[in-house]
């Protein structure tokens, strides 16, 4: 019955919209158009590491970084984190393994691989299962047509090295792309000159949590994508891709424990067929599978007075696939669509002597065996009237969650989810849009099933009611595009201690544009801020992981041969937090980058760069309890960011 009142209700819409006359049936994709930011280039850019975290916490202001080394870190989106924000890598989802936020989805995907990163802020998608609050679209690089090559050699501050390769070719039927890559760094020293050890010593972590030796490597890391694309027929393409990540030792210095190493694959296969005839405009046919790897252990810390160490080792997997069609109905581009997936997350703990390397207790388990299934419709109606540009989406979910933890009840979630939204075009120098819309979210195995005191198997799914206005405006060469949202949340999944829903609103603005003093030299500009308040009689009202105010400044200037930028990233004090989840307030801070890149030769290009130019000492992360830290007197420590960072790139492409 759900799905057919989705069916209905896509009829009805589309009947609506069709009732006026149109000059497009090609997909608007308004929301994408107003309500998005598109990260640029980043294979080419974004070159002091593979932490694609850093990447975009460096390139928007709405998101903030959650620092746990010098790769592998998370992100913050208007206030959310983890499962609140739906990340897919070439449509793909891959999950962390790791119950304490190791491995999220950004730690799956360097930057040398990636094209591009769309953001798109709210509930405004339905054709990906659990968007609640942003949907994070990174875009891999896509082979070319005939032979071409590239090469990079990068070293840094910290000891950290870095090689990558990519050579892709093929004709106008057939194209392929491999790259490689590999990297290492130490661990990273803050403004003080400290590195892990000694920051461990000087915040009094207890002997057994520290570090067993000074000089550790901090990671290793290995990566390779390969794409093959066919164009099977003028209107068939058919694409498939696989990516490998081969991490080892990643050093988690405020946690209790470190990655033994973090593997993971990613598989896609994707076939588009167009023009079909009246029914069907376009017809897209998408599979995915990714697994993961994580085991954790205290095997580099001092440990107690026993000679044994614990590890915790966790394994997830997904498959999805989804039907897309897009057809004409009346003036109006209706798509309609299936969904589903089935992700698996499962774990185990046992502790291994030190001096002869036998586990001595296996198989104590942590995290049950624990499916959680997806089925879903969808249905999305485009529309352009005039000036007015609409955009409206329905989606209902069937969600399935079964462990095969005892003495607790496998959970079942229907929901039925959507948007409206418009733009108005008063010229193509200005427009104004709107939208409102319903998300949701379910409970994953670690908030409901996780053997902890924190978990919680009565747990609902998280909802998002959500309001969104902004305009666009250029005037010359100035360009300003603001932003407020105002968000409403029902059984807002919180960790106090144990996970429980509340209710709860985050609210905000973004302020973003750019300014052209000439055509090689301009100015861009982002300010983002936010607020979060609990719903009900609590002592601390204040909501966890809600960032200060932002800013990212940037001036750059490019000239034939070179280009030069210098950025500034500044955040204001962290004054409103949540002290009874094991927040702290933390002192603002601004950090200045610089980079230079030449091209030296025709086919070499040399790229040099400080982060961090004046040695700042200072903290992008607060202590939510959600992540577990080291504690000394019952607080969570906190731990500093890198200090002055130098590096140099070597590109050779052909």
């Amino acid at each position: 019955m759900r799905g057919n009142r989705v069916t209905l209700l896509s009829l009805a819409v589309a009947t609506v919209l069709s009732a006026n006359e149109t000059t497009t049936l090609d997909n608007i994709n308004i929301v994408e158009k107003s309500n998005s930011e598109v990260v640029k280039n980043i294979s080419d850019e974004e070159l002091k590491s593979a932490d694609l975290a850093e990447a975009l916490m460096k390139n928007s202001p709405s998101i903030s970084i959650v620092r746990r080394n010098g790769i592998a870190n998370d992100i913050i989106l208007r206030g959310q984190k983890k499962d609140n924000i739906n990340i897919l890598i070439d449509n793909a989802k891959i999950h962390g393994a790791c119950p304490n936020r190791m491995d999220p989805p950004t730690s799956h995907v360097v930057t040398n691989n990636i094209k591009n990163v769309k953001v798109i802020e709210g509930p405004f998608d339905v054709e990906n299962f659990g968007t609640l609050s942003g949907l994070v679209q990174v875009e891999t690089k896509d082979p070319k047509e005939s032979f071409h090559g590239e090469v990079n050699l990068n070293a840094g501050s910290f000891g950290y090295k870095k090689a990558s390769a990519t050579i892709e070719g093929g004709d106008d039927k057939v194209k392929a792309l491999i790259s490689a890559s590999t990297e290492e760094s130490k661990a990273y020293k803050d403004g003080n000159g400290d590195n892990f050890l000694e920051q461990q010593i000087k915040r009094g972590v207890p002997f057994a949590t520290q570090y067993k030796k000074d000089d550790i490597d901090a990671f290793e890391k290995k990566s390779v994508l390969t794409k093959l694309q066919f164009n099977v027929t003028d209107d068939q393409d058919l694409k498939l891709s696989y990516t490998a990540n081969r991490n080892d030792g990643i050093l988690y210095p405020a946690g209790p424990m470190d990655a033994d190493y973090d593997d993971s694959d990613i598989y896609t296969l994707g076939y588009t067929i167009r023009d079909l005839g009246s029914l069907s405009k376009q017809l897209d046919l998408d599979y995915y599978y990714s697994k993961v790897d994580h085991p954790m252990s205290g095997k580099l810390r001092n440990g107690g007075t026993m000679p044994t160490y614990m590890t915790n080792h966790l394994k997830t997997s997904i498959w999805g696939t989804t039907v897309k069609n897009s057809l004409e109905v009346g003036d109006s581009l209706v798509t309609v669509g299936l969904d589903t997936s089935v992700r698996n997350w499962r774990g185990s703990m046992y502790s291994t002597n030190i001096n002869t390397g036998t586990i001595t207790a296996s198989n104590t388990n942590r995290m049950y065996s624990t499916d959680t299934t997806n089925k879903a419709i969808f249905t999305k109606v485009e529309k352009s009237i005039g000036n007015l540009d609409l955009e409206a989406g329905l989606r209902h979910d069937n969600t399935d969650i079964d462990t095969q933890r005892s003495n607790v009840d496998n959970k079942k979630y229907s929901s039925l989810n959507g948007y409206i939204f418009s733009a108005y075009n008063f010229d193509e120098q200005s427009k104004v849009f709107a939208g409102i819309g319903k998300s949701s979210r379910v409970p994953d195995a670690r908030e409901l099933y996780q053997e902890t005191t924190a978990s919680n198997p009565d747990l609902e799914d998280t909802k998002n009611y959500e309001a969104d206005l902004g305009f666009e405006k250029t005037i010359g060469n100035f360009y300003v595009k603001p932003k407020v949202f105002y968000s409403v949340l029902k059984d807002y999944i919180y960790n106090s201690g144990k996970f429980e829903n509340i209710d709860a609103k985050i609210y905000g603005f973004d302020l973003s544009g750019h300014y052209y003093f000439t055509d090689n030299f301009a100015f861009d500009y982002g300010f983002a801020y936010q607020r979060g308040k609990k719903d009900g009689n609590y002592r601390d009202k204040d909501l966890a992981e809600i960032p200060p105010l932002k800013a990212n400044l940037a001036l750059s200037y490019e000239y034939e041969k070179y280009k030069f930028k210098a950025e500034v990233v500044a955040v204001d004090r962290w004054s409103k937090f949540d002290e009874s989840a094991k927040e702290q307030e933390i002192a603002g801070y601004a950090i200045t980058n610089l980079k230079y890149t030449q091209e030296l030769f025709k086919y070499f290009e040399l790229t040099l760069g400080v982060d961090n130019v004046f040695d700042k000492v200072y903290n992008s992360t607060n202590t939510y309890q959600d992540i577990r830290y080291v504690e000394v007197g019952g607080d969570q420590i906190l731990f500093n960011d890198p200090g002055r960072y130098g590096y140099v790139n070597l590109k050779y492409s052909f």
